[in-house]
This record gives C-alpha cells, structure tokens and sequence, in this order.
C-alpha cells in the first residue's frame, strides 16, 4: 500500500511539493485542480511534470476541481466539463507511465448536490425533481469516459464528501456499470457526516481504489487532522485500505501535518 500527499496551499511551485513529498518518502502526489497552479493548461505542460516526477521517484493522481458538474442544466458549462475530463484524460495518458505496474492513474472527482428551492417546509433539490436529465447526464458521462479512457490504466474515482443524496447515489451506480469507474473513500469526510455514507460505501467496497487518509471528529465535525489528532479508528480504516488493495493520499493541509502523519504511520507499523 503507497502513500501519497495533496498540493500544498503554503508551497509556490511543485517543485516544493515533489520535495516535500520524496523527503518524507511518500510515494505520490495528488495534483489539484481547485489550484491555479494546476488548472488544465497548466498540466498540459506534461514534460515538466514528468521531469519533476522523474528526478525524485515519484507518481500522481489528479483531483478535479471540486464544482466539476456534468449534469449541470446549463449546456455551456455542462460541456466545458466534459472538455476539461477529456483533456485531463490526455494528460494522465501521458502521465501514467511513471505509476507502478500494479497502481493505475487516478482521477478523483466529487459530487455537486446542486442548486436547491427553499420552501416554508424545507428545500428542494433541482437535480431529484428533474432526475431523469440528471442520470442521462451521468450515463452520457461514463461512456464518454469510457472512450476517452481506451485501453490506458486509468480509473476516474467518486469521492464522498459532505454524504451522498438519493439521486447522486444512483448516478454513482450508473458510473460503476463502468470498469473505469471506482471510489475513494474520504475517512475523514466520512467521520464528520457521522459515518452517513458507510453503508453505501461498504455495498461497493470491492470498488474502492483510492483512499484520503486524514484524522477526524463528528462532534465538532473537524476534517483534515493530522494522524492521531482525531477520534477516527485509523488502524482498521487502514486494515481496509490495505484489504482493498488501495493508495492511500495523506489529505492534511500543512506540511507540519503531514510530517506529524508520516511519524504516525511509522510508528504503527504502516511505513
């Protein structure tokens, strides 16, 4: 099981990051796209990330932009989307070669819930009253993928977050109708919802590929604590992780967190 670090906000370049990361011996780093630094036109500079990558051993996953919205109802933005997938799937063709033979190229993406109405008597959510767009937009999606993707070792993976709605778990399981698609499994997102989507999580668990590991309480909801700083039984989420056979990203924001897990993981065993 590798390890691996996200895109720091305190770091100005890669170069830092790729540093940071072949220092602590990890394995990875997750590049993201919420960054200006690593927007689309940016990766598409593939000789320098590969070059960063080469000289210190390492790989990368990608994490889209967290508003990523293919079912979004205006078409404009809808396929701007789907032009930014295509083309990230370009980049990780390119990239891929510096994984592990047994480690395919993650794309990680979240889930929008969408626009809600606020009524007297609570909220409705745009995409439940017009679901049928809402999956079609999904369906259209994942074959889309799937042809872009070809033959390549790449898995575009979804993300828990803030806990899955009806209507978005049914989108997932029309993108895992596809073997290009899988799952992350956020530990700490999923701490902080109280564990809301654990059983959906563990009907797809042999569709899990990808882990974010940061430590975590649902009383305040906290997120991205170092390991051992939080309430999260780290040792069997890591048992699992190892069960799926996943990689594991380090998802703390600072890099004295990461240095603070890295010592964690040491210390029991995990490094």
């Amino acid at each position: 099981m590798l390890f691996g670090m996200p895109t720091l906000i305190e770091h100005k370049s890669l170069a830092e990051d790729v540093k940071l990361c072949e220092r602590l011996g990890l394995a990875f780093v997750e590049l993201n796209m919420n960054f200006p630094a690593y927007q689309i036109d940016k990766l598409e500079n593939t000789a320098y990330f590969r070059a960063e990558a080469e000289k210190a051993g390492i790989f990368y996953s990608i994490h889209l932009e967290e508003g990523f919205d293919v079912a979004n109802s205006n078409p404009l933005v809808s396929e701007a989307y789907l032009e930014t997938m295509r083309r990230v799937i370009r980049v990780a063709k390119k990239l891929c070669e510096l994984n592990p033979e047994d480690s395919p190229f993650i794309i990680n993406m979240h889930l929008v819930h969408g626009v809600h109405i606020t009524l007297p008597n609570g909220r409705v959510m745009i995409y439940d009253t017009n679901k049928e767009a809402y999956l079609k937009a999904f369906e259209n999606f994942r074959n889309l993928v799937e042809e872009w993707i070809g033959n390549e070792k790449i898995l575009v993976t979804v993300e828990n977050n803030d806990g899955f709605t009806p209507y978005e778990m049914e989108a997932i399981d029309v993108l895992l109708k596809s073997s290009k698609f899988a799952m992350t499994w956020d530990i700490g997102h999923s701490k902080a919802t109280g564990e809301a989507d654990m059983p959906f999580l563990l009907k797809n668990w042999n569709r899990i590929v990808h882990f974010h590991v940061h430590d975590g309480k649902d009383n305040p909801p906290t997120n991205h604590l170092g390991l051992g700083d939080g309430d999260i039984d780290l040792q069997t989420r890591l048992e699992f992780a190892q069960k799926c056979n996943a990689n594991c990203v380090l998802e703390t924001k600072t890099a004295d967190a990461l240095e603070q897990s890295k010592t964690w993981l040491i210390g029991h065993n995990w490094a």
